[in-house]
């Protein structure tokens, strides 16, 4: 192994530890809402449809901030770029203090989307020049591990620290974190090449924005994916609420065991996603598909096992329910970045923000609170299994269009 072979494979290593880091940070700060909402809801006294529209709010930021943090993206360097999201939504949280009305609350949980928003782009995009694309699978399932932890530390931290302290003070806690990885990452992370390690018939691939449209690898693994947000986005808003009022547990309780289970389910579902995927990919170029299609159908049963059994299976239900949810985790993003070209993968993580959002997190935690109010929290979860049944059909069929060079390509280097 050259010595240029041994930098460029620490350099990976380097970014690919920074960026999961911050990573799980990003998580944990947007998963506190979740763990402390019940509080907020009890003292500005609102809705189920009100406390819904905080996540709303925040992922319409986020999908409005998109397209301009991808074109930044493809024309700026993103190391600094990442920096300043960091700093900006650490930043954000620091200002829960002046929060003492409701809609001060949705003006701040929307501020808090604009610097998140930049991180999901660059992030992802860095990582895909540091790795080529027949291991992008494994570093982006490495990458995407740090959201089931982060969820799990977001709820468990936000719903102790609340009932301790108070709901604000998990806030000004979850700031700190931020700021200091960000610092080192300006200072030990290098900024790669734009489509370094592409394989040459990649490097062919047209690069137009508009052809993004016409690319139906893209589209249907992005599509897909929507579909599964909209149950992840409404799931994760309202489970800890639906803990406190079906099960009748505490807040510290329900986030606890939500934390402890979207943890650990959360990273066997990845590793085991993304180890199925690679090994699949060997013998089938359709693989990161397959595994995004299989998820959403197998979490189908036990989802609604979850909301309309019996108490004593809610937990064990809802277990195996995010194992399957997150087996795609890591193969939907390496099947996204592997179907567009490097000058545009920038912009096209940013169209995947503003999909999966517009058409998963933005609406389904109001939808859900608004059916909801209507009704029970039982039927308003139960919407969320339509949105299963979508996306396993989305995966299954843009199998077929999946890019044949993912399973060819050179890999990284090894570590000596």
């Amino acid at each position: 192994m050259t010595a240029e072979t041994k930098a460029n494979a620490k350099a990976a290593t380097v970014a690919l530890v920074l960026l999961t880091s911050l990573n799980l940070v990003n998580y944990i700060d947007r998963y506190i809402l979740p763990g402390v909402q019940e509080m907020i809801k009890a003292e500005f006294h609102v809705s189920d449809e009100r406390i819904g529209a905080l996540t709303m709010y925040f992922f319409l930021t986020y999908i409005i901030a998109a397209p301009l943090t991808g074109w930044l993206g493809d024309h700026f360097p993103r190391k600094p770029l990442i920096v300043i999201g960091a700093l900006l939504w650490s930043g954000t949280n620091l200002f829960t203090a002046m929060v003492h009305n409701f809609d001060g609350l949705l003006f701040r949980h929307a501020a808090l989307g604009i610097g998140e928003a930049s991180f999901g782009i660059y992030g992802p995009a860095l990582l895909s020049d540091y790795y080529p694309p027949s291991q992008r699978n494994r570093a982006l399932t490495i990458f995407n591990v740090a959201i089931p932890v982060g969820a799990a530390l977001g709820y468990s931290f936000g719903g102790w620290v609340g009932q301790n302290h108070g709901w604000r003070s998990a806030f000004y806690i979850s700031a700190i974190p931020g700021v200091l990885i960000a610092v080192v990452i300006l200072f030990f992370l290098r900024e790669p090449e734009r489509g370094e390690s592409d394989t040459r018939s990649e490097k062919k691939k047209s690069s137009a924005v508009l052809d993004l449209l016409k690319n139906p690898a893209y589209l249907t693994a992005t599509m897909g994916y929507a579909m599964t947000t909209f149950t992840i986005g409404g799931i994760s808003a309202w489970i800890p609420s639906f803990l406190q009022r079906e099960a009748g547990m505490s807040a510290t309780s329900a986030g606890f065991s939500v934390g402890a289970i979207t943890a650990v389910t959360g990273i066997l579902g990845t590793a085991i996603g993304g180890w199925w995927a690679q090994r699949w990919l060997r013998t089938d170029h359709r693989a990161l598909y397959w595994v995004c299609a299989i998820g959403p159908a197998l979490c189908i049963p036990f989802a609604l096992l979850c909301f309309f059994g019996p108490k004593s299976f809610m937990l064990p239900s809802l277990a195996i329910a995010e194992l399957a949810l997150f087996l795609g985790s890591g193969p939907v993003n390496a099947a996204i970045v592997n179907s567009v070209s490097a000058r545009v993968r920038a912009t096209a993580l940013a169209g995947q923000l503003f999909l999966i959002h517009l058409f998963g997190d933005v609406p389904s935690p109001r939808i859900i609170g608004f059916v909801s109010d209507h009704s029970n929290l039982h039927i308003g979860l139960g919407v969320s299994v339509i949105a299963l049944v979508a996306s396993s059909i989305l995966q299954w069929g843009g199998a077929r269009f999946a890019p044949r060079d993912t399973s060819t390509a050179s890999p990284i280097p090894q570590h000596s």
